[in-house]
């Protein structure tokens, strides 16, 4: 017999793959009251615009440390050599001197970041006592993008994929899998996890997305997607919807360079949509940027993530979403191909985007948004609206 809690999630899935408009209703099972608003308020009029700025901007460790350079011009993914080999696992005097002028967000690691369990126990208190206090992050999915459950020294539970979780067409067996994580992570100190993908792969083509999806079937994806969010929540974890407007209809890698899908909006309505309004209507609080174009959508060839018309016209304007919109990682060859840093920072910020996710050179990318504000280029109240989002998430 289901719970009420999962006959909640069932309808509300169920309502969305039916072809309903619900957008708006919020998740609120053994709710976690955010700070008031006046309290919210009362922050922001104390920070400065780089305490302001810094909440914007969730890094990478290695950002932070001035004397790493990167020689990745075609783009940066996680597994990339020069990375993987830095090994940076503990917080060292250059990134707390850079932190006192560059205050940050937001940390997210990589598998090369963590060792073992006493390693990750040392490190995660380093971070807290940043500049910023900045929220821990990472991607633990389940099956090959497991950061945690991957490493041989940790004894946690792994998944095949989420692609077999969902050919069981049983959503709890894709909350299990969110709690399970969700638990693991929040032992080991982790507020926000950037999953799960809420992708539907339907291009059989796809190299990126594949088995990282729960299904081709928007109708499929859609509840397993709800129920792996609330098993995270259930977790004390926050979890993150992905690729937003859809990556599963392409065949590039936007880690190294541009993709595209050709879909209409109509055609995503049908498709793509499905997982997401699934999402909002449960009451994610993020929801993650892919790099693609939807010139079909948007009329050029412009990134998602640096797309007003996706941004605010869609996602916001038409979908009804709140929450935090997070960019997926900056560093990536589907913006450093098009764009230099200050280029695309500003620019997704004027798109819409709340929190920028590892830009290729955090130090340019941060002086770029105080420059732009201070030129006009981008207003001071564009940055409060974004950091009362994040406010209020940290509020929790």
């Amino acid at each position: 017999m289901k719970t009420m809690k999962q006959m909640k999630l069932w309808m509300i899935s169920v309502i969305l793959t039916s072809g309903f408009g619900l957008v708006s209703c919020t998740n609120d099972d053994d709710p976690v009251a955010p700070a008031p608003v006046d309290e919210v308020e009362a922050q922001l009029q104390k920070m400065t615009l780089r305490e302001k700025v810094g909440q914007m901007f969730y890094v990478r460790p290695e950002c932070l440390d001035t004397t790493i350079h990167f020689n990745l011009p075609s783009g940066i993914d996680e597994s990339a050599d020069d990375i993987r080999e830095i090994k940076l696992q503990a917080v060292n005097a250059t990134m707390k001197g850079v932190n006192e002028k560059y205050p940050v967000g937001g940390i997210i690691l990589y598998a090369h970041n963590i060792k073992d369990e006493a390693q990750l126990a040392r490190f995660i208190p380093e971070i807290r006592a940043l500049k910023g206090s900045p929220l821990l992050c990472i991607d633990e999915e389940g099956g090959r993008v497991a950061r945690i459950a991957n490493n041989d020294n940790f004894n946690e539970k792994k998944y095949e994929s989420m692609g077999a979780i969902g050919a069981t067409g049983d959503p709890q067996n894709a909350y299990e899998c969110g709690n399970t994580i969700g638990t693991y992570l929040r032992r080991y100190g982790f507020d926000i996890d950037f999953a799960p993908v809420a992708d539907v792969n339907t291009n059989p083509e796809n190299i990126v997305i594949g088995q990282r999806a729960f299904s081709d079937d928007p109708a499929v994806a859609a509840p397993m997607v709800i129920n792996y969010l609330q098993g995270l929540k259930d977790a004390g974890v926050t979890g993150c919807i992905k690729h937003f407007p859809g990556h599963g209809d392409t065949k590039a890698d936007t880690h190294f360079g541009y993709a595209q899908s050709m879909k209409t909006w109509d055609e995503m309505l049908g498709c793509e949509m499905t997982t997401f309004k699934a999402g909002i209507a449960w009451g994610c609080q993020l929801i993650m940027t892919a790099h693609i174009a939807v010139p079909n959508v948007t009329g050029s060839d412009v990134p998602s993530t640096m797309s007003p018309v996706i941004l605010q016209d869609k996602l916001r304007g038409e979908l009804g979403y709140q929450n935090i919109i997070i960019t997926d990682a900056m560093e990536m060859g589907a913006i450093t191909q098009q764009y230099n840093c200050a280029e695309a920072t500003v620019g997704c910020i004027k798109a819409g985007v709340d929190i920028v996710l590892g830009p290729q050179n955090f130090v340019q990318a941060f002086d770029a948004v105080i420059a732009a504000v201070n030129n006009g280029t981008i207003t001071e109240e564009r940055i409060n609206q974004s950091v009362r989002r994040i406010l209020k998430l940290k509020s929790k």
